[in-house]
Parts: structure tokens; C-alpha cells; sequence
């Protein structure tokens, strides 16, 4: 009882750990185009965030219940198994973190549940019907749905104030940024901070501590919401700067059409209980509201690295998953030697994310997204660009007789 009692233990703080990295991770979600169009300060706006992300924690707990009774058949799984889809969860999460990649946490623990919990009781004790309903339809609809609400958000917005100066329009559309930022924030504690709710409580019924079916504790619910709160505090520089600056340059209006309709997608899937990915459903509605704007263009090379990166997400993490509950299948020094792999992993990724740290500082700088190479649609409306006008022309052609030398007259006889 002593055993079980320790790694019960060992695995709530895991979850936390988690929950943390859930929450720089995703940070970006909310504030990338507020701080990317200069509405928020960084700091000013993942503080805000931050505290959000703990109210939105307390709204609900459909998601919490989706993923501790839902996912995976809860008889015959042990504790070490959600020990075993925690670590191949955070190992992932960090890995697309350092290479600035906006995937889905979400996933990451999916995955790793999935292949921990095939690893040690086979494909029956997965819920197929449920991930299917519940999981990978939400991944491919919700971006696509965020993605068109947001572009013919920005077209109509731009249509209204088609006889506006937009320099005159812009500090109202900020305003209504910090409005929409802050909807998604309290939007994504609703639905991240609940999986973790879900794993704890997931861990404690295979304990036999709460009964199948249980709700989340009130201890469990406070501190995933402090645990992603202290995360999103934090701060996922690099990913800021991917989903703020290298996907689309964003202006205010789009920036508030893209954080509204994200808001809504991700506040309608909380209520009926899909766990959805908020950052597929952001990053969808950057690129609608990217596509939203006449001349707007869409970095597509990494767009294209990021739908990569989610992609992989389910089946990575599934197979470190897979791989570390082989281990705990192990003993006692299975186990060990997981906790061991985890912390070296995670201690070796942030020495590598040292060597070029990206911070509230230099999260707007423009040198990423100029280093990013074009990709196909961008090059085709680069050659179609309007040729110079005539007045172009006409001063290209002064300039260069300015420049060239000017004739010499032959002697006259005189002179000879």
C-alpha cells in the first residue's frame, strides 16, 4: 500500500509538471497576435492570461469527465500507466516547444495515454468510438471552422471600414484585442486545464482512491488551475513568435477577428465536452484572418511544419508513451529509470533552448519571420506584383541620364 501510495504520488506531480508545460506551450494561443500588433505588452500580456487561465479553470468540468472516464477503459489499468502517457506527453510538448512549433498538448497526452495504456492492457482498452467522436474529428474541424469564421470576420470587418483610415480605427480594434485575448484565455482554462483535472482523476480511480465516474476533487481542480496559470506566466516565447510573427503579419482588426472566433470555437467545445486542441483552433484562425485581408499572405512553409507537427503529435507521443510503460512493466527500477529519462530529456532540451533564447524582449523581433523561406502561394503573388507606375519609370530614366557620362564635342579647327 506504501508502494502504490509513493507513485500515486510520484504521478499527480507528474500531471502538474504537465499542466505547467501546458500552459507556456499554449500561452501563444491567446496572446500571439496581442502581443505580435503591439495591443498587450508581453509581460502585461501573459500576466493576464495567467490569471484567466485560472478562472476559466473553475467553469467546468465536461472535459475533466471526457478524458477520465472516456478515452480509455479504466478496469485493469494500472497507475503506472498514466505515470508512463505523462512522460511521453511532456518530453513532446517540450521537444515542439524548443523548436518553436505551436502543436497540440492536447494530443501529446492523448497519444501518450493511448500507447501506454495499449502497451499494457492491448487495443481493448481503448475507447476507439470516443477518440474517434471525440478527439480526431475536433482536430480536423475545429481549425478549419476557426479558420473561416476568422477570415470572413476580417473580410467583413474591412468591408465596413472600407471609407475609414485605419491608423484612426486601429486603437479601438487593440482595445477590442485585449477583450477577445482575454475570452480565449478564460476559453482555454475551461478546456486544458481540465485534461490535467482528468489524469489526476484518472490516476486516482486506478488507485482506488475515487470511485469510476467521480468528478474531479476540489484539491485537483485548484491545482491544475494553478499549475497551467504559473505555466502560461511563464511564457512560450518561441511559440509566441511563430504563431505571432512567422505565420502572418496580423493587424489589429485581424487580430481580433482571428482571437474571436477562436474563442467561440473553443467555448462551444467546452460546453459539450470535446477536448479540443486550442492550439490547432488558434493557429487556424491566425491563417483565416491572414487569408482575411486584401494583399494578406499566409506563410505556408510553416504553416506546412506546424500541420506537420500535428500529425506526428498522436503517434510520438504515443510511442514514447508505449515505450516507458514498457519499462514500469519493468518494477521498481522500471520506473526509476523512467523518472531518470524524463528528467534528463527535459534537462538536455532546455540546455539546447539556451543556446539561442528567445524572451519578452526579442519575441517581436522581425528576424524570424524575414529567415523564413516562401513558400509556393507566397511566390506566386510575389510575381504577379503591379509593375512600376509611369512616374517610377520616368524618374528611373532621369536617374540613369543623370548618371551616364556626357558627351565630348570633337575639337574645333579652331582649337586644332
Amino acid at each position: 500500500m506504501e508502494h502504490i501510495t509513493l507513485l500515486l504520488a510520484i504521478v499527480i506531480v507528474t500531471a502538474l509538471v504537465f499542466d505547467f508545460t501546458n500552459g507556456f506551450h499554449d500561452t501563444a494561443n491567446a496572446m500571439a497576435t496581442t502581443i505580435s500588433t503591439g495591443a498587450l505588452k508581453p509581460k502585461t500580456a501573459v500576466a493576464m492570461s495567467a490569471a484567466l487561465n485560472l478562472v476559466g479553470a473553475f467553469l467546468s468540468v465536461e472535459v475533466a469527465k471526457t478524458i477520465s472516464g472516456g478515452i480509455i477503459d479504466e478496469k485493469g489499468i494500472r497507475t503506472e500507466v498514466i505515470f508512463a502517457a505523462l512522460v511521453g506527453a511532456i518530453l513532446w510538448n517540450l521537444l515542439t516547444w524548443l523548436l518553436g512549433l505551436p502543436s497540440s498538448s492536447s494530443h501529446a497526452l492523448f497519444g501518450g495515454l493511448i500507447g501506454a495504456a495499449v502497451m499494457s492492457a492491448g487495443w481493448s482498452s481503448v475507447n476507439g468510438s470516443t477518440v474517434v467522436t471525440k478527439v480526431l474529428l475536433p482536430a480536423v474541424a475545429a481549425p478549419v471552422v476557426a479558420g473561416i469564421a476568422a477570415m470572413l470576420a476580417t473580410r467583413l470587418t474591412y468591408r465596413i471600414n472600407r471609407n475609414t483610415d485605419e491608423k484612426a480605427t486601429a486603437k479601438g480594434y487593440r482595445a477590442g484585442q485585449i477583450a477577445s485575448a482575454g475570452l480565449v484565455s478564460l476559453a482555454h482554462g475551461t478546456n486544458d486545464a481540465q485534461k490535467t483535472m482528468g489524469i489526476i482523476t484518472l490516476a486516482l480511480v486506478t488507485a482506488g482512491v475515487l470511485h469510476p465516474g467521480a468528478n474531479p476533487p476540489l484539491w485537483v481542480i485548484v491545482s491544475a488551475g494553478l499549475a497551467i496559470a504559473m505555466g502560461t506566466y511563464l511564457g512560450g516565447w518561441r511559440i509566441i513568435r511563430t504563431l505571432g510573427k512567422g505565420l502572418t503579419e496580423l493587424r489589429p482588426p485581424q487580430g481580433f477577428a482571428a482571437q474571436t472566433g477562436a474563442a467561440t470555437v473553443i467555448l462551444a467545445s467546452s460546453h459539450i465536452g470535446f477536448s479540443l486542441s486550442t492550439t490547432q483552433v488558434c493557429s487556424g484562425s491566425v491563417m483565416g484572418a491572414g487569408l482575411g485581408r486584401k494583399g494578406g499572405v499566409v506563410r505556408w512553409s510553416t504553416a506546412s511544419r506546424m500541420a506537420v507537427a500535428w500529425i506526428l503529435t498522436l503517434p510520438a507521443a504515443g510511442l514514447v508513451g508505449a515505450g516507458a510503460e514498457f519499462l514500469t512493466q519493468q518494477g521498481t527500477w522500471g520506473i526509476a529509470a523512467v523518472a531518470v529519462l524524463l528528467i534528463a530529456g527535459s534537462g538536455t532540451i532546455w540546455k539546447l533552448s539556451r543556446r539561442e533564447p528567445v524572451d519578452a524582449h526579442n519575441v517581436t523581433a522581425d528576424e524570424a519571420p524575414a529567415a523564413e523561406p516562401a513558400g509556393v502561394i507566397t511566390t506566386a503573388i510575389a510575381a504577379v506584383t503591379p509593375p512600376p507606375t509611369g512616374l517610377a519609370v520616368a524618374s528611373t530614366e532621369l536617374r540613369a541620364t543623370i548618371q551616364a557620362p556626357a558627351p565630348v564635342d570633337p575639337p574645333t579647327p579652331a582649337a586644332v
